[in-house]
């Protein structure tokens, strides 16, 4: 079985994840815990912003205002299901007494970010309405 899949069955089952390594130092599983919690925070702030683009911004042209809130919207699904899947590796690593896994997302999700923002930028400034 791929690593890949083992991974999504650790999500509905993350009483597995205690078969793996030791017990660590409860310390380090909560603050992967507060770790997840934090993506998922930022997860439903990026839709919240998806919807906010899409409800307060009405004289915006559609095809602005529904490409910026599907990218918000995009990034949001993204990041939760990113943050369990980050949970379940790290966990795995601490209990392993391994390094904690690299992830590109951070940078990812930075970029997306910051190409909506200078969009909204873009249009505030030049005032396109629809």
């Amino acid at each position: 079985m791929s690593e890949f899949v083992r991974n999504i069955r650790l999500w509905f089952a993350p009483e597995l994840v205690r078969d793996e390594g030791g017990t660590p130092d409860y310390r380090f599983s909560l603050a992967n815990e507060r770790t997840f919690l934090a993506w998922l925070r930022t997860s439903l702030a990026l839709i919240g912003g998806g919807f906010a683009v899409d409800q307060f911004l009405p004289d915006l042209r559609r095809a602005w205002r529904v490409g910026l809130a599907l990218a918000l919207l995009g990034a949001g699904v993204l990041c939760a299901l990113r943050a369990v899947n980050h949970w379940v590796r790290c966990e795995r690593a601490i209990r392993r007494g391994e390094d904690l896994p690299a992830s590109r997302f951070p940078a990812l999700l930075s970029l997306v970010v910051a190409v909506v923002a200078v969009a909204m930028v873009v249009v505030v400034l030049l005032g396109w309405e629809g």
